[in-house]
């Protein structure tokens, strides 16, 4: 297998990278080389995704068997238009990662893959859809551009060579989001810690590597089609994420256990100041039965915690972003919240 990953320096990029050279497959990478690390052995393409000329050049570097997109999170669905025209004539078949964000149900609805995408067009561009500033709902913007992108990689590309991945969270080594390493800092630090809502809640993060074996996979597929990339809905639960992180760093922390309506009354700003935690009724509740009938396998979560601390004392740093700023809730808030609870 001859592959082209677009990204390839970040985190999943990087992941499926790894993984496609761990296969014997020949792999090169797109970036613009300003950021990310691309592992040892891939043969690396600098230029910029929304430049006409560079991906020119890149064409020039092919032909592909496969190519897998892990770079279009903040392309407009033009954008991807364009490059998958180009590519279209070197790459045999495109794995594009996209998110459950694409879902018009998604986080207050179930979802399988027959639920209903939001609206985008795939030749929009990057203010289709934009909400207003005092938008409170769900993000609607990111969902259509997501959907439009889509759209615009089959079009050109066509159902049967298209396969679409829907992760919705993904943790492990290298996240430079910052959910996961808060929890595991916070845990680190021991003493009374915050754990939001009903201990049983079920979760569904699934793990970077196991996202990338699965778009391999993809790329050798003889079918295309769209996967809900999520971690089946009983595997897990709040309680297993906390207790493997307070047990990876060493076993300090006491995990105290508040309510949805404690935390609301707090306003806890739910997903960022205690990362995971949300309410609403659809965000743990995707189907993945048709990935794992094609083959995604889903690691243990302790497993997956366990290694992304390995990773992060061991000098692992992650891409440097401005999400990681969003996450975690303030020492001051979270002592005023375990008072209120009374133990």
């Amino acid at each position: 297998m001859r592959l082209l990953v677009l990204g390839g320096g970040w985190f999943l990029g990087h992941a499926v990278a790894h993984e496609a050279m761990s296969r014997g497959w020949e792999v090169h990478v797109f970036n613009r080389g300003r950021t990310g690390a691309v592992p040892d052995g891939a043969s690396p393409v600098h230029g910029d995704r929304t430049i006409a000329a560079d991906l020119e050049r890149l064409a020039s570097a092919g032909p592909w068997d496969a190519v897998v997109d892990t770079s279009a999170s903040e392309l407009a669905p033009r954008d991807v238009l364009a490059g998958a025209r180009v590519l279209e004539r070197v790459a045999r078949r495109y794995v594009y990662i996209s998110t459950v964000n694409a879902y018009r149900g998604w986080p207050n609805e179930s979802l399988t893959e027959g639920s209903e995408l939001l609206d985008g067009p795939p030749d929009a561009g990057a203010d289709y859809g934009r909400l207003p500033a005092d938008w409170t709902g769900p993000d609607w913007h990111y969902g259509r551009q997501k959907a439009g992108a889509e759209r615009a990689v089959t079009t050109v590309y066509g159902l049967g060579r298209t396969s679409v991945l829907r992760p919705g969270v993904i943790l492990g080594p290298r996240e430079y989001v910052g959910r996961l390493p808060w929890w595991l800092r916070r845990a680190s630090r021991g003493g009374r810690m915050l754990a939001p809502g009903a201990p049983e809640k079920t979760i569904q993060p699934i793990d970077v590597r196991d996202v990338a074996a699965f778009a391999l996979d993809q790329a050798v597929a003889d079918s295309g089609g769209a996967y809900n990339c999520v971690a089946p809905v009983d595997q897990a639960t709040m309680s297993d994420l906390l207790t493997a992180c307070v047990l990876a760093t060493g076993g300090h922390a006491q995990l105290i256990w508040a309510s949805d309506k404690l935390l609301l009354n707090h306003e806890v700003r739910q997903w960022t100041e205690l990362p995971l935690w949300r309410t609403h009724a659809g965000v743990w509740r995707i189907d993945s039965t048709r990935a794992q009938a094609a083959g995604l396998v889903c690691r243990p979560l302790a497993d997956t915690v366990a290694d992304t601390w390995a990773w992060m004392t061991e000098g692992g740093t992650p891409v440097e972003h401005p999400r990681w700023a969003e996450h975690g809730i303030s020492p001051e808030k979270e002592r005023a919240i375990l008072a209120a609870l009374g133990r």
